[in-house]
């Protein structure tokens, strides 16, 4: 059979207009998800990476294990750096980002308006997906410093973190608790491996870091220099535990850091939120996603925290109403009545 030259290219073109058609059809398929963070030198931000990873499934991508889903068909998830808790919370109001992570302290009082979030609209739509791990106050000084309490940071060049980041909200807490207000620090802002090198370089003498351990800027940092924690406890850290149901009294263990030993501090919960505008759906096949199998597997080697996010911690210490999509999960799998 002889086909004319006319005919064959109308069929290359109807090929192509069916492969054009299939490719629309597949984009169309897609659903970006973001997750907002925090800076690339802490937790949050590899962390996000390994969940993204995990809930991820664009059309065609990688088989899933027997008896076990990997991802949510269609979604492309992404982790997005920002300046952290009250960033991300604020962004997910806004409808910026679809979810990100905050400490329970700023989360729940964003929602509610209260604590250091008096004053302002209350973030009535915030929901919580899960409780992931518990993140430690780190006061960061140099071995030599003669820093030994948070009352010696008094006249000290002090980073706090940038405004709209947990650590600079639960630095000043730490402060006040221990007597000092911020006019008593020369205050600076400054995040990860800034704050890093501003310490190294004699530029500042100690800063604060509200991260999981060992987070990364400290690990390279204690590889090339002398450091310490400096403890926080004694009747400053009673105080802010009693006044604040979001913290708690734990050591960073001996070993987190290169040659720094066991030290006293006070934690609080990392927790992941979204929207309730957000669909039903999409997050109850989220949620579902970050506890199969296929993602404990990605968890477990994709970081240090990943091994404490699990299930049986997911809803510990939420003050913030589940979303509904995450709430029919829990109840589905018996972790709420």
């Amino acid at each position: 059979m002889t086909i004319s030259l006319g005919t064959l290219k109308g069929m290359v073109a109807g090929a192509a207009m069916v492969v054009g058609l299939a490719s629309i059809a597949s984009a169309q398929e897609l659903k970006f998800f973001t997750i907002g963070t925090g800076g690339t030198a802490y937790t949050y931000y590899p962390v996000g990476g390994v969940i993204a990873n995990a809930i991820s499934k664009p059309p065609g991508s990688r088989e899933c294990d027997a008896g076990g889903s990997c991802g949510v068909e269609g979604l492309i998830a992404s982790a997005v750096s920002s300046r952290g808790s009250v960033d991300n919370v604020n962004a997910i109001i806004s409808g910026l980002r679809n979810s990100g992570f905050a400490q329970s302290d700023v989360a729940y009082w964003a929602y509610t308006g209260t604590g250091t979030m008096e004053g302002k609209e209350p973030a009535e739509d915030l929901r919580t997906i899960a409780a992931l791990f518990e993140e430690h106050i780190h006061l960061v000084a140099l071995a030599d410093s003669g820093i030994e309490s948070v009352a010696d940071l008094k006249g000290k060049r002090v980073s706090l973190d940038e405004p709209g980041s947990g650590t600079y909200v639960d630095a000043n807490l730490i402060l006040e608790a221990n007597g000092l207000a911020l006019e008593d620090v020369t205050a600076e802002a400054l995040k990860g491996g800034a704050a890093s090198e501003a310490l190294r370089n004699g530029k500042i003498d100690a800063f604060f870091v509200v991260a999981g351990y060992p987070t990364g800027s400290l690990v390279e940092l204690a590889s090339a220099a002398e450091i310490k924690l400096v403890p926080i406890d004694g009747a400053g850290a009673d105080a802010l535990v009693d006044k604040y149901g979001f913290f708690a009294a734990s050591d960073i263990p001996e070993g987190a850091y290169e040659g720094v030993g066991t030290t006293a501090t006070v934690a609080v919960g990392a927790q992941w939120f979204t929207s309730a505008k957000e669909d039903d759906d999409l997050i109850y096949e989220i949620t579902k996603a970050l506890w199969n199998d296929n993602s404990r597997k990605l968890l477990d080697v994709g970081h240090a925290k990943g091994k404490t996010i699990t299930p049986d911690t997911a809803l510990n210490g939420v003050g913030v109403p589940l979303h509904a999509g995450a709430e029919r999960f829990y109840k589905e799998v018996g972790l709420l009545k």
